[in-house]
């Protein structure tokens, strides 16, 4: 999951929020240097994490990436799952995904203080496009991966990725339904978050 999906899996307590969101810019030990709901949103951000990667949802999704992304395939997921989250939010939440950005960003705002440096670098940025709400779309979401690309060591393929998403749009769909279903199922069972989990999958 990418940071759609992490936030909204963090459920409504505030810390948890920011310790989820935070959560890939804390490594090892320092996650001790939080507070305390803060430090649980990043140990929760870790097992979502470990869930994901041996999910065999995950694995059947990041075979269509892996000739040309290898081990980076699993980042393409990511990203892809939060675009389908995006596109089928409605069925996931009853805010609309403006209002639950909004929300977010004055979460995260009125942390600001505590976040790793690097996150206070690129939220004023993430807020001012409207980041979270562009992945509902698929040049939101690709614009986001070529971004990354640019900034970090992700290959820079993203269009045979926009290519690959287009055509196997409904095969990804359904793929991310049955994972999200028991992503779902395990944040409750383990933590006690409440989601909501669709019966089906509308609007693709």
């Amino acid at each position: 999951m990418n940071y759609l999906g992490h936030l909204f899996l963090s459920g409504n307590e505030e810390k948890i929020v920011v310790g989820n969101f935070i959560g890939d810019y804390v490594k090892g030990k320092n996650v001790y240097t939080f507070p305390d709901k803060i430090r649980d949103g990043i140990l929760l951000h870790r097992q979502i994490d470990t869930f994901t990667d041996n999910h065999p949802k995950v694995s059947e999704a990041k075979k269509l990436f892996r000739t040309d992304y290898g081990l980076y395939s699993g980042i393409i997921v990511d990203f892809l799952y939060d675009h389908f989250l995006a596109r089928n939010w409605n069925g996931y939440s009853d805010l609309t995904l403006r209002t639950f950005s909004k929300q977010i960003h004055a979460i995260l705002l009125s942390h600001f203080k505590v976040l790793p440096g690097r996150v206070q670098g690129f939220l004023p940025f993430l807020i001012q496009n409207r980041r979270l709400e562009s992945y509902a779309s698929v040049d939101g979401i690709i614009q986001s991966i070529r971004i990354m690309s640019n900034y970090t060591s992700l290959p820079d393929k993203t269009d045979i990725t926009e290519q690959i998403l287009l055509d196997q749009y409904d095969f990804l769909a359904t793929n991310f339904w049955y994972f999200m279903n028991d992503m779902i199922e395990f944040v409750t069972s383990s933590h006690q978050i409440n989601l909501k989990k669709p019966k089906f999958i509308d609007g693709f």
